[in-house]
């Protein structure tokens, strides 16, 4: 076998990252987070309570990224919990909803939260969910009715990435329903981390979920390695 073959079948070095999910309640974060890691989709999904843990490898061509997902809960009631979880975050997904332009505003506060108060390297993509919904401009022939007021988008796709531009957010729409640039969201975030932190968290462990527990965090965990090996990247 020559030298070229020899790297080339030579095993990826893996890093754990640590991700973590925001945004207001019933944009679809935990859908999102299920569509990625088991390419599922549930139509009337229990609100997160505290925060869910999940993993999912994602592999790029010099290296297999291991996310250590922290699905947090949306409702106010739980919004003091949350710097608990995106402290020490690498990436971060702030996510709203395209038919409700109040989530935009909190996802604004978001990321003035992460860029306050977490590493001043994180990864943060924006995500505009539920775009199956939309229809304004998205399919061809098609005219939305009255009927449809309440599923139209309210947020334009201008708003959204001229937002993320300015905060030098990545920036995708999405559907957790159809699976739309859902993989996509999740590949751009694991080639923008930067090498130093791939170094320094290559081979580190899961140590952040025992300590939550520790502090007595409602958890919903439903980590599966076997679920981790089915990358949808």
């Amino acid at each position: 076998m020559s030298s070229v073959e020899a790297a080339a079948s030579a095993p990826k070095p893996t890093a754990s990252v640590k991700l973590v999910l925001l945004g207001e309640a019933a944009v679809g974060k935990s859908s999102l987070v299920l569509r990625f890691v088991s390419n599922d989709f549930q139509e009337n999904k229990e609100p997160t309570i505290g925060a869910a843990f999940l993993t999912q490898k994602c592999s790029l061509p010099n290296r297999t990224i291991k996310f250590e997902i922290w699905d947090t809960a949306g409702q106010e009631r739980f919004a003091s919990l949350a710097p608990m979880y995106y402290r020490n975050a690498q990436t971060a997904l702030v996510v709203y909803d395209l038919t409700k332009p109040t989530s935009l505003i909190k996802a604004r506060h978001w990321v003035n939260e992460l860029h306050a108060q977490a590493s001043p390297k994180i990864v943060i993509a924006l995500v505009g969910n539920k775009l199956d919904l939309c229809t304004e401009g998205e399919g061809e022939g098609e005219t939305s009715t009255a009927d449809d007021d309440e599923d139209r988008r309210k947020v334009s796709t201008e708003e959204g990435r001229k937002f993320a531009e300015e905060e030098g957010l990545l920036f995708f729409e999405t559907s957790a329903k159809t699976g739309a640039n859902v993989r996509d969201v999740f590949l751009a975030i694991a080639s923008k981390i930067p090498e130093e932190i791939i170094n320094k968290r290559s081979g580190t462990g899961t140590k952040g979920r025992a300590g939550a527990g520790e502090r007595g965090v409602d958890l919903e965990p439903r980590t599966s390695e076997s679920n981790a090996q089915g990358c949808a990247c």
